[in-house]
């Protein structure tokens, strides 16, 4: 039996890097808020588990940017295994938790690319989980997804869920990766559940669009949608450049919690400087929801066949990056966002508006 347990959302603030060395300063900050964030949130239940949110590692600075995609990869990926995750390691086992986390990484097959990866750390501090993101925020993220090396990726991995949505089996429960724009698409939360997923990571988000309710409705509709949970802690304040003097809160705020029916169950609106947040999570009380209720547990009512309708035309281009690195912003409207827009027209799914 699974008790129930506390989670921690950390809510770093992150000095965007130049090389991979600066990283340790945001690792040296994360260090010491996880301290606080445990310490506090375990006098409720004990905590089990940390959630540390994407950029909190190496900020946005290829997206802002717009940084020539081999050189950041040169310089600024990670690998994972690598000295950063053994960092992290060494906190999971400190505290005694599993840790899910997210970086830009290299990968051994796609030498001179960078993927962008979640991936969960053990209370041994081993590594048990990597997901590699299959939405990236569109148009700017330089990241490379599994779709864009299509062919090479199921040659490596095959064509199922866990070549794209894996889920780990823990003593917490299983546990997914949705990051940040991944939660924009429907459909990838509902490959995680598909796959087994009952407590999934989902982070970050920028503002406007958390202070717009985006955020939220997504997370919420995520989680009801497929009854698990959905933790979304956002990042704090960004310094763009790791000497700068003023900070920008670019996320604004809006971290959550939500359980398997939508509701939310943890809440920091807060999001200009370093927070956490922390909320409680039962799978037991999920196990039992998915197994004996009889109409707001979705997924056993699915008709595949008459969904797979939905999706039988291809629409975004697969292998986009298969033999060429990622487009610059500009290269990225011109030749794949323009275009698909034309695309959706020319078969009658959009219309131009009247006067174009």
């Amino acid at each position: 039996m699974i008790q129930p347990y506390s989670a921690v959302g950390l809510i770093p603030t992150v000095r965007g890097i130049r090389t991979r060395d600066d990283i340790q300063r945001n690792l040296d900050h994360l260090a010491e808020l996880v301290t606080a964030a445990s310490w506090l949130s375990s006098m409720d239940l004990p905590v089990r588990l940390v959630i540390v949110p994407e950029g909190a590692l190496q900020g946005f600075n290829d997206e802002v940017l717009d940084l020539h995609h081999e050189t950041f990869a040169r310089e600024c990926a990670i690998d994972l295994p690598g000295k950063e995750t053994e960092f992290l390691g060494d906190l999971a086992r400190k505290w005694g938790v599993y840790l899910m986390a997210q970086a830009k990484v290299r990968h051994p097959e796609f030498p001179g690319r960078f993927f962008n990866a979640g991936f969960v750390l053990d209370p041994q501090g081993e590594l048990i989980l990597i997901h590699y993101k299959v939405v990236p925020l569109l148009p700017v993220e330089h990241s490379v997804t599994p779709h864009n090396v299509w062919d090479r990726w199921v040659e490596l991995y095959g064509e199922t869920l866990d070549a794209f949505y894996p889920v780990v089996d823990t003593d917490i429960g299983r546990l997914g990766v949705m990051m940040a724009n991944e939660g924009s698409y429907p459909e990838n939360a509902r490959g995680l559940a598909m796959n087994g997923a009952e407590v999934v990571y989902r982070a970050s988000y920028p503002h406007p669009h958390t202070g717009n309710e985006l955020f939220e409705v997504q997370n919420r509709a995520r989680a009801l949608d497929n009854n698990f949970y959905v933790l979304a802690p956002n990042m704090g304040t960004y310094y763009l450049h790791a000497e700068d003097e003023l900070p920008i809160d670019t996320f604004g705020g809006r971290s959550m919690m939500c359980d398997y029916k939508g509701r939310v169950v943890g809440q920091q609106d807060y999001g200009a400087g370093s927070t956490y947040i922390a909320g409680q999570i039962d799978v037991e009380a999920l196990r039992d929801f998915r197994t004996r209720a009889q109409m707001n547990n979705w997924m056993k009512d699915l008709t595949t066949e008459q969904y797979r309708l939905i999706y039988d035309q291809p629409v975004y281009p697969k292998n986009l990056y298969l033999d060429r690195e990622p487009y610059d912003h500009a290269d990225y409207k011109a030749q794949v966002t323009d275009r698909q827009i034309e695309y959706l027209v020319e078969r009658d799914i959009y219309r131009w508006p009247e006067g174009r």
